[in-house]
């Protein structure tokens, strides 16, 4: 039975008087892929960001790696779970590779500096990343896409073993959408991270994943897997719209596209 890298049971959060979540309780093992789906506003990001201690005033419990989130300190944490926030204009103003040795931090003391070793850590994740070229240059000075890549090559550069995303490839064209999907699943196979990825793409969620949880009204309303979720009446059921899942030539699962030749919900009242 596979050890559970986050459990979490009973959490609720409400922000300004309003219920953003309303007491979900899911179990995510060491080494899955889980991609969290759902409508918008239906408090996906604000789960990861529990996850991930960006909100601290929720109820409920949340472990990782079988210990209470509130009983690891801020450095234990980093070193056993890193975040990516969704993509921003923002650009800081360091290089690449200022800006990835920085997710060096947790390994740190206050008494001591960066070694050779982490700088050989950072070059073999840009180098894994495809930024390795852009080592020299500013944030600034990269596309959207690009500094995408580099974002997630700092958090792969703090050696957590959970890695929390926030719609990774939105906002990025196609290349740059595949590059980011391809590097989480090379991280999930071959280095048995365990992801954990909100996703606005259904079809990129049903070809990455081995586990999709969604969430509706902030709830879990479904939890399965890649083949369950690809079928109409369970997307109808969380999107409320109607859905088509077409056959596809290239994957053993069927493409998921929406308001095709079905009802909608004004047919359904």
């Amino acid at each position: 039975m596979n050890e559970a890298a986050i459990q979490i049971s009973d959490l609720k959060l409400s922000i300004s008087g309003k219920e953003i979540l309303g007491g979900i309780s899911l179990g995510i093992n060491r080494g899955d892929y889980v991609s969290i789906i759902g409508p918008n506003g239906a408090g996906k990001t604000t789960l990861i960001k529990c996850i991930s201690r960006v909100y601290t005033n929720w109820a409920g419990s949340i472990a990782v790696n079988g210990k209470p989130i509130e009983q690891i300190s801020q450095r234990e944490l980093a070193r056993q779970l890193s975040y990516v926030p969704q993509a921003e204009g923002r650009a800081l103003p360091f290089t690449a590779f200022e800006f990835v040795l920085m997710g060096r931090y947790p390994h740190l003391s206050p008494f001591t500096s960066v070694s050779g070793e982490d700088k050989i850590i950072v070059e073999e994740t840009m180098q894994m990343a495809g930024v390795l070229k852009f080592r020299d240059r500013r944030l600034s000075t990269l596309s959207g896409g690009e500094r995408q890549m580099v974002f997630i090559a700092a958090a792969i550069a703090q050696g957590a073993d959970i890695l929390l995303l926030d719609e990774p490839a939105s906002f990025l064209d196609y290349k740059h959408q595949a590059d980011v999907m391809q590097l989480l699943a090379r991280l999930h196979n071959e280095r048995n991270i365990t992801v954990v990825s909100v996703s606005h793409d259904i079809n990129a969620a049903i070809a990455a994943s081995n586990r999709i949880v969604a969430l509706k009204n902030g709830a879990v309303c479904f939890a399965g897997t890649p083949a369950e979720t690809a079928q109409p009446e369970i997307l109808e059921s969380i999107y409320e719209t109607s859905f088509d899942c077409i056959p596809s030539p290239r994957a053993p699962l069927p493409y998921v596209t929406a308001g095709i030749g079905g009802k909608t919900s004004e047919d359904s009242e």
